[in-house]
Parts: structure tokens; sequence; C-alpha cells
């Protein structure tokens, strides 16, 4: 008869308190990933409402929401509302990072790459609510807002290559693109980012900056429009560019369909902002070119992630 060794009960317990955890890839840490890229993307329609109705002082400190009361409170009406209902919204976002963060704790050492994805988003939530609040307390610089909408875009990119990698085989990845088609790719990525920041520079300048009270940016908000469009239209013919190209790439690595998704985006952009340009720029639709700018950051990034595969992969 073979007698086995009774395990102390401090270690049954130790094991015990993290076995519900995840040890593998599963539908939990997917759509925990993809959780955490829905929510990125909500906060920016979220905080572009909060500027666009002038409600950035809504709760005129941070962090209470005035000096004697951490909540709204029933004199600051909607404008209080919308603003502390954002910022309310910042504790779903701290939330659904620990979800992800303790979804891959225990693949920690065959999946790094997902661990330390979570860790930095976890940690740089905080950050971006800091930014938030230090743009309450200069009174909307437009400098600042716009600060606090590109943390928000990284935030994007970070939770774009989230999903990807949740979805990657691990191990070490190797181009599997043309090398022109991986340029032509980088340069479309650097486009996106000089769109999106001159589109921050031609929000600062013009009548959705802020409240009525609220500093621009001392641009010519006219010009700015059309500067803005110039990468734009250049970033869209790059993009068709790409799309083309991928007929010339490895089906296995689906970018026909991650290129044509930011195309989609990208039209959808384009008729967007030619149309609020036109009707004034009400509020909806500006607050929808803020989503689908943050939207075309995430698809462009999935390109970006889908240039590579697993060494083993492209052996085979």
């Amino acid at each position: 008869m073979t007698v086995q060794t009774p395990v102390p009960v401090d270690t049954a317990r130790r094991r015990g308190a993290g076995s519900w955890l995840p040890a593998s890839i599963g539908r939990r840490v997917i759509a925990a990933a993809w959780a955490t890229l829905v929510v990125q993307v909500g906060i920016v329609g979220t905080g572009g409402l909060v500027r666009l109705t002038g409600s950035g002082l809504g709760c005129p400190t941070w962090p209470r929401c005035t000096p004697e009361s951490l909540v709204a409170t029933q004199e600051m009406g909607i404008h209080g509302v919308i603003e502390f209902g954002n910022r309310l919204l910042t504790f779903v976002l701290v939330a659904v990072a620990i979800v992800m963060f303790l979804f891959v704790v225990r693949m920690r050492r065959q999946r790094r790459d997902l661990f330390w994805l979570s860790l930095a988003i976890g940690l740089y939530v905080p950050l971006q609510a800091i930014i938030g609040g230090i743009t309450v307390l200069t009174n909307l610089n437009p400098y600042v807002v716009g600060l606090h909408y590109f943390a928000s875009v990284i935030l994007v990119a970070l939770s774009a290559v989230l999903v990807a990698r949740v979805y990657a085989t691990p191990g070490p990845r190797v181009r599997a693109v043309p090398a022109w088609f991986a340029a032509v790719t980088h340069v479309t990525s650097a486009l996106v980012l000089v769109t999106v920041v001159v589109g921050i520079l031609v929000t600062g300048s013009g009548p959705h900056a802020g409240d009525g009270g609220a500093a621009r940016n001392g641009l010519d908000s006219e010009f700015m429009q059309h500067v803005h469009s110039w990468p734009a239209y250049a970033l869209l013919a790059a993009t068709v560019v790409l799309l083309v190209g991928t007929w010339r790439t490895p089906p296995v690595l689906r970018l026909r369909l991650w290129v044509g998704l930011l195309l989609a985006v990208e039209i959808a952009q384009v008729v967007v902002g030619l149309w609020q340009a036109r009707t004034g720029l009400p509020i909806v639709l500006v607050n929808i070119h803020m989503v689908l700018a943050v939207l075309s950051v995430a698809a462009m990034t999935a390109v970006v992630m889908h240039l590579t595969a697993a060494r083993e992969s492209v052996r085979s």
C-alpha cells in the first residue's frame, strides 16, 4: 500500500484561491479582451459628450465634484450629471482592467505578452483619469483636453493589440508579408497618427473646444479643417493601396479583412467629416467623428499586428 503525504492546509488553500482563474486562453479571456477594447472606445464617446455639451466644468473641481461634495448636486443641473457620469465610467474601465489582468495572471510565464499588456492598460487607466482631472483644474486648457483625448487613443491602440494577441499563437514572430507591404503599412500608420493629432488641434480651435468660457488654442479653425483633410485623404489613398496589396499576402493572415475594415471606417470618417463641416458641426456628428477616429486607430493597429506570424507557421 502506498501512503500519500497529505497536502498542507495552507498550500491547499493557496491552490484553491486562484483555481478559478483561467490557465489557458478560453472564452472568458477572449471576452475580457474584447470588453477592454469596447469600454476604451466607449469612454471616448461619453467623454466627447461631456466636451460637446459644454459640460467639461459640470464638476468644477477634481477629484471631488465640488469642494463640498463627491457627487454632482441638484443645483449643478444636467452639466453636472453628464460630467459626473463620465467620471463614474472610469471605475468601469478599472474594473474591466482588473478582471483582464486576473484572467491572464496564471499564464504570466507562457503568455508574458498578455500579462504585460493587461498590466500596462490597468496602470494607464488611472493616469488617464489624472489627466482628466488636470483638464478641469486648468479650466479646460485646449492642449490638456487634447492630451486627455490622445491618452484614450493610446489606450484604444493597446487594447487592440491585446485583442490581436489573445488570438495569436504564442512564441517568436516574424514578418509574413512582403517588405514593401510592411513599409506601406507603417506609412499608413503614420498618416493615421497625423490625422488624429491634427483633428485634435482642429477641435481645440473650434466651437466644441469646451464650454462657452473655455479657451481655444488660437488656431484658425477654418484653415485647420483644410489641413486636417490633407493627411486624411492621403490616408485613404494609402489604405486603398494596402487593400490591393493584400492579394499578395498569405490568406492565413486575414489582412484583406482587416484592411477592408480600416478602409470602411475611413470612408465613414470622411463622410461624417464632410457632413458635419457643411451642417455647422452638429454635436451628434462631431461625437461620431471622434469615436470613428479611435476606431480607425484600432483597425490600423489590427492591420499592423497581422503583418507577422508565429515562426513555426511561416516555416510550414
